[in-house]
């Protein structure tokens, strides 16, 4: 069998395993979360975790579908972003896996399940992603820390949608 090269490369470091749990409660329905998940004019409002500019987002939100990012802080290296959903059940559960690259270097890979569920007149969210780590100067608590302001954003965007 034939190696296939890939346009991002990994490096060779160990990889580190490791999961974390975030829970939010939202003064917003189920569905208006789910829709801030779901659609891309509402995600380009709140899903970055910093002010970088967009260089590319697209979003085909179905089971099957893609979801593609690129941006990075002006004259710094290029963050990509590229997702695949497996499994979609509207204003309850999207569960997703995607892989993260910094400058062509593939930094991690992850399975990310996000959980819906009424709570009085909001949404409890719990969000838990599985990941691995691939390289070591990004490591899993950077990564809970970005996952925490991209969540903050997304508080921000249902209370002004």
């Amino acid at each position: 069998m034939t190696a296939v090269a890939s346009p991002i490369a990994s490096n060779s470091a160990p990889v580190q395993h490791g999961s974390f749990v975030l829970e939010r409660h939202f003064a917003a329905t189920p569905a208006q979360v789910f829709a801030a998940w779901a659609t891309l004019e509402a995600k380009r409002q709140w899903f970055f975790c910093s002010d970088w500019p967009a260089a590319q987002h697209e979003l085909d939100f179905r089971i099957g579908g893609r979801e593609r990012n690129r941006t990075g802080p002006v004259g710094g290296p290029v963050h990509e972003y590229d997702a695949l959903y497996h499994d979609i059940v509207p204003d309850q559960r999207i569960i997703l896996s995607y892989s993260m690259a910094i400058g062509g270097s593939r930094i991690s890979v992850s399975l990310l399940t996000v959980d819906l569920q009424a709570a009085g007149s909001g949404c409890q969210m719990t969000l838990t992603e599985q990941l691995a780590v691939l390289d070591d100067r990004y490591p899993i608590a950077e990564r809970k820390h970005g996952t925490n302001e991209g969540l903050n954003n997304l508080a921000a965007y249902l209370q002004h949608a």
